[in-house]
């Protein structure tokens, strides 16, 4: 985050920056906004209010929804509760869990979404709101089994193709779900719901997909981005679930087509910059601070093992060079001369230089992602003497055989 003392604003994009292209292809991207948008003057923990710029930044990078009960929901009262609601709605992004007042609830709730031909019920639900009474006449939803059954009751005759539920739940930095946890889920997939999200133990935790039940559930994320640093409160992860939808004469049916995660972690040193492991694993070029780094693999470490034990039917999301049908690469001019000092780039080694069989083109770097290849090129514009850089798209990813990858 920077703050231009000049012009009084707040600017987040730097925080995003290398998220934003994994989330922006995404149909359908939700989160929890765990703070208010209650205006100045900012605070962060325990009572938080964040500049209305943080929600700009996040309908830049492409989500679609917002859930907002959680523990911190009336941290600035009334005043939070109902302008963040208004932020939300003025920059048209979806939201769901507090509300103005219960009739606005009863005419909006369960919130229906609709994407791609799906429609969708989404549902929010928080533990409390850290002893902080809620302000009349606003609402918040709390976890309240009686209420919830209602609820799902009416997601049901919505008639939606998914119901969805987020819970703000479970016990702060514990790495495995509780009792409570566990007889929630149940009771929400009695009661109809497809997909259940958690949050709050600002951890990661299991995750869940029953293929027979066709039901999945994610106890924790864990943090998405926060200035928490402590061991295994550093990162997070994003879920990725598709849905298929098969209609035929007799009627449309929906299914969990599949679901991965994908590992991020937050780097404090240069302004809570998101780092997705996708990018950054092994990097030395981005994280050059030696206990950032081993702060970052020990994240890995310990999600990977944590996930790989207790997760049922959902992987690490890969991407494999040989399998993804489009890559694209940065494309050094023909008369570029390729040399020592070139080589020794820090930022060219970064990337990896390769050579095409087929014209002897060199190109750098494979990504996934055409915006995040552009942003690599400024960067090696702004850190070398190449100039006439473009992006290109490749798909024919075969490479010489004495080309001269130096990535880490």
């Amino acid at each position: 985050m920077a703050y231009d003392p000049v012009s009084k604003r707040y600017d987040y994009s730097a925080c995003f920056e290398y998220v934003a292209p994994i989330i922006r292809p995404a149909d359908l991207a939700i989160g929890n906004l765990e703070l208010t948008l209650a205006g100045s003057p900012y605070k962060g923990y325990p009572q938080f209010s964040a500049p209305d710029a943080l929600a700009v930044e996040l309908k830049r990078i492409g989500f679609d929804v917002l859930v907002t009960a959680n523990n911190h929901s009336v941290d600035r009262r009334k005043k939070g509760v109902e302008r963040t609601i208004r932020v939300l709605d003025s920059l048209a992004i979806l939201h769901t869990g507090t509300f103005i007042d219960s009739a606005t609830r009863a005419n909006t709730y369960p919130l229906i979404v609709e994407k791609n031909d799906f429609r969708f019920s989404l549902l929010n639900y928080t533990y409390g709101t850290n002893g902080i009474p809620v302000t009349k006449p606003n609402i918040v939803n709390l976890i309240d089994t009686v209420q919830i059954k209602l609820d799902l009751a009416q997601a049901r005759q919505q008639k939606t193709d998914a119901i969805i539920v987020f819970m703000h739940w479970g016990d702060e930095y514990q790495s495995l779900p509780n009792s409570t946890q566990k007889k929630l889920t149940r009771l929400l997939f009695r009661e109809g719901a497809r997909l259940v999200i958690g949050a709050h133990p600002h951890v990661l935790q299991p995750m869940e997909w029953n293929k027979e039940q066709d039901q999945l559930v994610v106890y924790s994320l864990g943090n998405f981005i926060s200035g928490q640093r402590p061991r295994y409160r550093d990162g997070g992860a994003m879920v990725w679930i598709d849905m298929q939808k098969i209609t035929t004469p007799a009627g449309a049916s929906t299914s969990i087509l599949n679901a991965e995660y994908e590992l991020e972690w937050v780097q404090k040193s240069n302004e809570f910059v998101m780092r997705p492991f996708r990018y950054f694993e092994g990097d030395t070029v981005f994280v050059k601070d030696k206990t950032a780094r081993a702060a970052m693999q020990v994240f890995a470490k310990d999600s990977r093992a944590l996930l790989s034990k207790h997760n049922v039917n959902i992987q690490e999301r890969t991407h494999s060079l040989a399998t993804d049908s489009v890559v694209y690469s940065i494309r050094l001019p023909d008369d570029v001369v390729v040399d020592s000092v070139l080589l020794e780039n820090p930022m060219i080694k970064f990337y990896g230089l390769e050579q095409t069989l087929d014209r002897g083109l060199w190109m750098l770097g494979n990504f996934y992602d055409v915006e995040l290849a552009q942003q690599a090129m400024l960067q090696v514009v702004g850190s070398t003497t190449l100039r006439r850089l473009r992006v290109v798209r490749r798909v024919d990813l075969e490479l010489a055989s004495g080309s001269k990858n130096n990535s880490n």
